[in-house]
């Protein structure tokens, strides 16, 4: 009976390490449609988050293949293509930009690993410069606070960078009524405004501030997923279960497509939880305002 329990442990450790490899190592593509008389006409826009420095394939030709396959119009990064660690490699970031600026406009929007480059040069030296240097090359410049009109389309994107004081560990701090508007001024009201959040506990708040569409990421889809519940077990803040992990969320008129990211950082594994390619398409749909 012992050798039999053996067995099926270790049979069970085995298929759940192959799972992890496996998960750790793909990535699937979602898509979601907005709709709303304000969008001029049809777009869509490929949604990159949390890379992390992650290579599907030489020079992440996998990824480049997918994301060339779904024909986009524009690029739209929701922060945290690098990660923020002396000394780690920038290059896969700015290979897969080099490739994908030659092709289609890319607006970005940093997540925390690209703020806390520039906060602690003490910490991680020129990183923060030489990203710059390389984006700017590339005829990228992040949204920091600030927005961009896609007049062509009716639509405004908006690049939002959080205080470090918004990431903390185990808790979720206030944020004050008035920062969104402090940060962005006001939403436009005659744009279809697509709010580039890296954060998305403040979800709430970003509808509160006039966001249509919400672009977020930074959970990993809580590294670990329940089967069968569909919950993320852990937040990079260190909450179990967190609301905010991955998917579709609405709140009011606005909707939030949080993507679960494309890479690892700290906890280098996935479980049963593959990586995710976001697609956006806008359409001038006046009926509705999205699905």
């Amino acid at each position: 009976m012992t050798n039999i329990l053996l067995t099926i442990l270790m049979a069970a450790a085995v298929a759940l390490l192959w799972v992890i490899l496996y998960d750790s190592n793909r990535f699937v593509v979602r898509r979601f449609t907005a709709a709303d008389k304000r969008i001029r006409e049809h777009a869509r826009a490929v949604v990159l988050a949390d890379l992390h420095n992650k290579q599907y394939g030489r020079d992440n030709e996998r990824l480049l293949q997918k994301i060339r396959e779904q024909k986009p119009d524009f690029i739209l990064v929701a922060g945290d293509l690098v990660t923020a660690r002396p000394g780690k490699s920038l290059e896969p970031a700015i290979k897969l930009l080099r490739e994908l600026a030659g092709d289609y406009p890319v607006y970005y929007g940093n997540g925390n690993h690209e703020h806390r480059m520039k906060l602690y040069p003490e910490t991680y030296g020129d990183m923060a410069q030489k990203y710059a240097k390389a984006l700017a090359e590339l005829g990228i410049e992040p949204l920091v606070n600030e927005k961009t009109v896609l007049a062509k389309y009716g639509i405004a994107v908006c690049g939002l960078e959080i205080g470090r004081g918004f990431y903390r560990r185990f808790r979720v701090p206030e944020m004050p009524e008035h920062y969104m508007s402090d940060c962005l001024g006001q939403a436009p009201a005659d744009l279809y405004t697509v709010l580039l959040a890296h954060n998305p506990d403040y979800f709430p708040r970003y509808a509160e501030w006039g966001a249509d569409l919400v672009l977020s990421g930074h959970v990993h889809g809580g590294v670990v997923r329940v089967p069968f519940l569909n919950r993320g077990v852990l937040s990079p803040g260190l909450r179990l279960f967190p609301r905010y992990d991955g998917g579709v969320f609405h709140e009011g008129k606005s909707a939030m497509v949080l993507s679960r990211g494309l890479g690892m950082h700290t906890l280098p594994v996935r479980l049963f939880n593959p990586a995710e390619l976001w697609v956006v398409d806008f359409e001038p749909q006046p009926d509705k305002h999205f699905s």
